[in-house]
C-alpha cells in the first residue's frame, strides 16, 4: 500500500521539477529581452543631443548648479554607446553602457582638462538583475571600490548608479548612496544642435 501512495508523489514531484526547468531558460530570456528592449531603446537616441536638469540637488552638486547640462549619444556600436556628459565648459565626463556576456556595463570615462585621465577613472559598475526596457540599474563593481578606497573617496563604495530611457520623454542618469541621491533627467523631446 504505501508504495502505491509514495509513487503518485514522486510523479507529481518529478512534473513539477520538470516545469521549473523549463521555466529557468524562460526566465533567462526574460532577463535578456529586459536588457536588450532597454539597449534598443537607449540605441534609438544615437546621434542626438539632449539639455538635462539636476532634479534633486544636494550639498554637494554645486559643480552642476547653473551650468548647462548636455548628453550627446554618439559613438554607438552593436554592444557599447559612449555618451559624453558636459557641465559647462567640462566636457571630461563619458558614460560608456556596454553589454556583457552577464547583462549590461556602466562605466565612467572621467579625464582631466588636459585630456589624461582623472585619478578617479573608469569606475562604475554591472546589472546584477533583470531591470526593465526602461530602468537599468548598476551597482559599484569591485574594481571601483578598490579604486575608491585607494584613493580617499570610499564614501562611493556602496554608490548604485541607474539609466533610464523613457523614449520620446526623459533620459535619466542617477546616482544613490546613502545621504545622496543625485538625478539628472534630460528632455528628449527636444534634441538640441549643439
Amino acid at each position: 500500500m504505501k508504495m502505491t501512495r509514495i509513487a503518485p508523489a514522486l510523479a507529481i514531484s518529478a512534473a513539477v521539477f520538470s516545469s521549473l526547468a523549463v521555466a529557468s531558460p524562460t526566465a533567462a530570456m526574460e532577463s535578456a529581452g529586459a536588457q536588450d528592449a532597454f539597449f534598443a531603446n537607449l540605441s534609438t537616441l544615437c546621434g542626438q543631443r539632449f539639455e538635462g536638469k539636476v532634479i534633486n540637488p544636494g550639498p554637494t552638486d554645486g559643480d552642476f548648479a547653473g551650468k548647462r547640462l548636455l548628453m550627446h549619444v554618439r559613438d554607438c556600436e552593436a554592444n557599447e554607446i559612449r555618451i559624453p556628459f558636459w557641465v559647462g565648459d567640462d566636457h571630461s565626463r563619458t558614460w560608456f553602457i556596454t553589454r556583457t556576456d552577464n547583462g549590461l556595463r556602466l562605466k565612467h570615462d572621467h579625464r582631466d582638462p588636459d585630456g589624461t585621465t582623472h585619478t578617479l577613472h573608469w569606475y562604475g559598475g554591472e546589472t546584477t538583475q533583470d531591470g526593465s526596457p526602461k530602468r537599468q540599474e548598476f551597482p559599484v563593481d569591485q574594481e571601483s571600490i578598490d579604486l575608491f578606497t585607494a584613493n580617499d573617496a570610499s564614501v562611493s563604495n556602496t554608490n548604485v548608479w541607474a539609466v533610464e530611457v523613457h523614449p520620446t520623454q526623459t533620459y535619466v542618469y542617477e546616482l544613490r548612496r546613502a545621504n545622496r541621491h543625485f538625478r539628472v533627467e534630460f528632455d528628449l523631446t527636444k534634441p538640441v544642435s549643439e
